[in-house]
């Protein structure tokens, strides 16, 4: 609780499967997929999410007519009260204000960070216990990413746990408290982001050292 993991490795290796398959929208063949002591294998995916377990896809999957405020008030189904929905609305305008500005503006008009910025402002509208990145820094400029991480490294700050997929590993594993490496859907090393970093393994495969 209140960490963020990071799992990297090379394409194919199972980082994305992992968490569709938390989410609910690939079932595992075997194994145990449990949350809070609870066995959430089986669980459909509006079920997981009513849970506390949000996640924000590579594709980001926007509704482009729709604008941007009608988009992050569709990620509060599970909000008891008004009072609540608004909350968490005025929480994701001042973490993301340029989306305060863009309020009214259809999510398709906005450039591909913007609307990164709208499927991690949707998912937090359910203030979630686990909020989980599936390359989030795909197709953003440099400078965008940079932002984009500092991003994240903010919302652990403020208590979020998070579980993040990267296909920038240094990035990802200079703000992770903790990592696994993935090969072919098995765990083949873990440590601290640090400890990581440092690796043989790491430094080899992914860093080009």
């Amino acid at each position: 609780k209140g960490e963020l993991v990071a799992i990297v490795g090379s394409n194919g290796a199972g980082k994305s499967t992992s968490l569709k398959a938390i989410v609910g929208t690939v079932k595992p063949v075997s194994g145990r997929i449990e949350f809070e002591q609870k066995d959430i294998t089986r669980w459909s995916t509006p079920e997981i999410v009513r849970l506390g377990i949000v996640y924000i896809p590579e594709a980001r999957h926007i509704f482009g007519p729709l604008t941007v405020e009608e988009n992050l008030l569709l990620g509060a189904f599970t909000s008891h009260s008004e009072k609540e929905v608004k909350d968490h609305l005025d929480y994701v305008y001042h973490l993301f204000p340029i989306l305060k500005e863009r309020r009214k503006q259809r999510g398709e008009t906005l450039s591909g960070g913007e609307q990164q910025m709208l499927a991690i402002g949707r998912g937090l509208m359910i203030r979630p216990k686990l909020l989980m990145f599936d390359e989030p820094s795909l197709g953003l400029m440099p400078k965008l990413v940079s932002e984009l991480f500092r991003t994240i490294s903010l919302l652990k700050e403020e208590g979020f746990t998070i579980l993040l997929v990267e296909q920038n590993v240094h990035e990802a594993l200079e703000i992770a408290d903790r990592g696994y490496i993935l090969q072919t859907g098995r765990t083949i090393h873990t440590g601290s982001g640090k400890e990581l970093l440092e690796s043989d393994i790491v430094k080899k495969a992914f860093l080009g050292l």
